[in-house]
């Protein structure tokens, strides 16, 4: 099985890179699966939702190229792997704009002239492994819900995709960083293992760290 991780970070030898290198590095190491890195800031990905991108919404012109590339990049994928730093109790603005892009009418849902929708992703299993600054109370008090709302269900289960695995490696400023690594690779190692709905549990996954 092969994993499309997109990691959303302008700087390549940050915590967020470190994380998505290491999830990788637990998906090949988890038996015959592959995975692929996305960096889409280096790959220079436009955001901004534009007039072909609105035209293709309501299915009047074809995709632009580039959303296809990407489109294709996760056709050929059996599970989609977000790592991206919490910006303002969501993704960075750059991923945030690949999914509005990327996301579209007629390739990620159905949206029917009469308000009908079809879900089109019930294949994709997503992991969700976001990195923030702030420690656990913190989350558990503000971000966690909201952010679960926002991501988890308002966009992925819009489209059908199964959301697997979405966590919150915290406290990054601190000693936390160096493990949060070893957990990714624990995360990859486990991301073709436990596809059933309802998300892996980071305890759960702790249980199988080394030490």
């Amino acid at each position: 099985m092969h994993a499309l991780i997109v990691v959303s970070h302008p700087d390549s030898q940050s915590l967020t890179h470190a994380v998505a290198r290491s999830f990788a590095e637990g998906v090949a190491e988890s038996g015959a699966h592959t995975a692929e890195i996305a960096d889409i800031a280096a790959e220079g990905f436009q955001a901004a939702f534009n007039q072909a991108d609105r035209a293709a919404y309501f299915l009047q012109k074809p995709l632009p190229s580039e959303i296809l590339r990407e489109q294709e990049r996760i056709d050929r994928a059996d599970a989609l792997v977000l790592v991206y730093p919490v910006y303002w109790w969501s993704f960075p603005g750059q991923l945030k704009g690949w999914i509005d892009r990327v996301f579209s009418n007629g390739w990620a849902y159905d949206e029917a002239p009469d308000g009908t929708l079809g879900k089109r992703l019930g294949r994709l299993a997503v992991h969700l492994i976001g990195i923030g600054g702030a420690d656990g109370g913190t989350y558990a008090r503000h971000y966690d819900k909201a952010m679960r709302t926002q991501i988890d269900h308002g966009i992925f289960d819009f489209c059908g995709a199964r959301v697997v695995t979405s966590e919150f490696l915290l406290d990054v400023n601190g000693q936390a960083a160096a493990s949060h690594v070893v957990t990714a690779r624990a995360l990859g190692g486990n991301a073709f293992a436990k596809a059933a709905p309802g998300g892996i549990p980071l305890s759960e996954v702790a249980e199988e760290l080394p030490g």
